[in-house]
């Protein structure tokens, strides 16, 4: 497996357990206690996904997490012990691609990092159409040839939007596409997604191909969409 992973944990019991569970699975884990440590060694330092806490004691993870997508789109898994919506919202918005709220088993850590990796993993293109391409091992999408740099579940509610063009689907249904745990999550989620995928597809094309139908949810502009390759 050989991946890279970086793990920002200021308090050694878990950052033990947590790279005992991830170097079983084969991963190679390099671990830092303060914020500005984990920064120079991506820096400096190929990594494949970072585990950030937000409780550091030099800096506070979320600005751990903005320095970072300064210069770089790693994934990003935040832990924390905070359960807040708006800490939640918080994390997603600025560019996590998952949140674990402690207490929580390292089995389950290990498996949410190996899910959020597929989308390194090497695999011909899947056309969708003209304007958008899915590569649904690697878990990217092209629009108008260009890589978007997407969280999981901004990767996810995209490409359910774009396989069913013609359906609007509401906050719920989206959760339940996208979730694991829907029931766990919490609407405003949906609408935070939303907004950082149209802002990272109005960088490319200022014409916004999400539509938002009132009191109902969100579609694919088919006039974005063009004819199936």
């Amino acid at each position: 497996m050989n991946n890279n992973i970086l793990l920002i944990e200021d308090e050694a019991s878990i950052a033990d357990n947590i790279s005992y569970a991830l170097e079983t699975e084969g991963y190679s884990v390099f671990w830092m206690q303060l914020g500005s440590d984990g920064i120079k060694h991506l820096q400096n330092h190929p990594v494949d996904l970072v585990i950030l806490d937000v409780g550091l004691p030099d800096i506070n993870g979320f600005e751990v997490c903005k320095s970072i997508r300064q210069f770089s789109e790693v994934p990003i898994i935040f832990l924390t012990a905070r359960s807040e919506e708006i800490d939640r919202v918080v994390g997603l918005e600025i560019g996590a691609d998952d949140y674990v709220s402690k207490p929580f088993s390292p089995r389950e850590l290990s498996a949410r990092v190996k899910v959020i990796l597929k989308r390194v993993q090497n695999c011909a293109i899947l056309p969708a159409n003209n304007s958008f391409e899915i590569n649904e091992k690697q878990n990217t999408i092209r629009y108008q040839g260009i890589e978007l740099a997407l969280t999981r579940y901004e990767y996810l509610i995209l490409k359910t939007l774009l396989q069913y063009p013609k359906q609007v689907f509401s906050r719920n249904q989206l959760m339940d596409r996208v979730w694991d745990e829907p029931e766990a999550s919490y609407d405003r989620a949906v609408d935070t997604h939303i907004k950082t995928l149209r802002a990272k597809l109005k960088k490319i094309n200022h014409q916004d191909p999400i539509l938002t139908h009132r009191g109902f949810g969100y579609s694919i502009n088919p006039e974005h969409l063009g004819e199936r390759i």
